[in-house]
């Protein structure tokens, strides 16, 4: 290593210690259920029937009619279902539904940056992308209750279809992964640079200016 490269090894500092194997195990884990909890809640808002009663099926985006032996009859105009309220209210759902779906799409990101490049943010990093999951259970829970809210006197347990079970599964591993992520970032202790690199003094223990 000739001297420069020496003289800008020293200044970026050394690498952060190898985590733990179960460490990196969990933290993985948490990443891959958010980006299923992504896939599944931006699929279920995407489709948006979420509750089938009788011949009638109710969604965030068409109310539909089912004859018998017949094609479904779908409605884009929510207020001709005559029921007061339901097409604001549907518009209030499938929104704040689409807004989890982007916090988490950011929360996943900062999750994976944190992972892939590590420094002296990396647990910050890691603690945005958690409390932004946080929103998304949220908001996906808002919008589930929404539309339960709006359907209350129509719902049974058996009416849920399957991509009504896929908001709320995903709504679970938003929580799921919120939390976790904020806990094992609670036990695990941050990384403190040695003195006198270029990332200890980003950390400010020193009160040099990198300008």
């Amino acid at each position: 290593m000739t001297a420069i490269g020496a003289q800008a090894h020293k200044l970026l500092g050394l690498k952060r210690p190898h985590r733990s194997f179960f460490e990196s195990f969990i933290r993985t884990l948490i990443i891959v259920c958010t980006a299923l909890a992504v896939v599944l809640s931006s699929v279920s808002i995407c489709d948006g029937h979420w509750l089938l009663v009788e011949d009638h099926l109710f969604g965030l985006w068409y109310f539909c009619t089912i004859g018998n032996h017949s094609e479904p009859h779908c409605l884009r105009d929510l207020s001709q279902a005559h029921m007061p309220g339901l097409a604001v209210g549907m518009g209030l759902a499938r929104s704040v539904a689409a807004m989890a779906v982007v916090a988490a799409i950011f929360g996943l990101e900062m999750l994976i940056v944190s992972q892939v490049c590590e420094d002296v943010r990396s647990r910050h990093k890691w603690a945005i992308g958690s409390y932004l999951l946080l929103v998304a259970f949220i908001l996906s829970s808002g919008g589930l209750l929404t539309f339960i809210i709006l359907l209350k006197n129509q719902i049974n347990l058996l009416g849920f279809t399957l991509m009504f079970w896929c908001e709320f599964t995903a709504s679970f591993l938003f929580f799921l992964n919120a939390a976790s992520g904020l806990h094992i970032n609670s036990l695990t202790q941050p990384w403190d640079p040695p003195a006198g690199t270029l990332a200890y003094r980003k950390r400010g223990y020193d009160g040099t200016s990198l300008i």
